[in-house]
């Protein structure tokens, strides 16, 4: 359990003081004890004496105080274990390609074929059917894109970067927007994710951030698939 301890406090300095002042306040809490146990057997009644009965139960509770202490201690520990393995598992997303929440989509021309970025729905109720709309800066719509009926889940979408006459789009950026709906025809939960490539993880205060350069920075709980 030092070593333990020792790894996890050198990782999270946090950690670290939060041990300290648990041990301060359990050796505090164990001199109060001790000092309260001691007068009240030097002030009790001679006559009405206190029993061991209420010796052992006052014990009782300081073994408890101390157990749960110890209990914290460790899950603290633990936790700050987990954080050190979430972040070399985080370390190795550095290069990979990604989708999270988000909106912006780009095209761009090159060799005289239009090359669009990747992006997906998350799909958060099951839906009858899934529309997928493109706009472009000026909030025209450009393309529809038809997905149908789908599950609960993250999708990949593929976009052509022509519009709905089949002729192809301008550079520049885009925006999609999704709509679904269950078999009533009532909305239900669907989100955009728009695409990064993870350039650094960053340990912070927050947790686990991502930096996916021009897309922005997320926190590793925003990541919904790894291309």
């Amino acid at each position: 359990m030092t070593t333990v301890n020792s790894a996890t406090n050198n990782h999270n300095p946090a950690l670290a003081a939060a041990n300290g002042r648990n041990q301060d306040l359990m050796g505090e809490t164990q001199d109060r004890f001790l000092t309260l146990l001691v007068t009240q057997l030097k002030n009790q009644d001679p006559l009405n004496p206190m029993d061991n009965a209420q010796v052992t139960s006052q014990i009782a509770q300081m073994s408890t105080v101390q157990g749960i202490t110890q209990l914290n201690n460790t899950l603290l520990a633990l936790a700050g274990q987990m954080d050190v393995s979430q972040s070399m598992q985080a370390a190795s997303l550095i290069g990979k390609e990604v989708l999270v929440p988000g909106t912006k989509i780009s095209a761009g021309t090159a060799e005289g074929v239009t090359h669009t970025t990747p992006f997906g729905v998350d799909v958060i109720s099951d839906a009858a059917k899934v529309d997928v709309s493109i706009l472009d800066s000026t909030g025209k719509l450009v393309r529809k894109i038809e997905l149908g009926k789908q599950d609960v889940g993250v999708i990949s979408v593929d976009w052509d970067g022509k519009d709905d006459n089949g002729t192809a789009v301008n550079d520049g950026a885009y925006t999609i927007s999704v709509a679904a709906s269950n078999a009533e025809g009532q909305p239900v939960s669907a989100d955009a994710l728009t695409h990064g490539k993870v350039g650094s993880v960053a340990y912070t205060s927050n947790g686990l951030v991502l930096d996916l350069g021009l897309s922005g920075k997320y926190s590793l709980l925003d990541l919904r698939k790894i291309m």
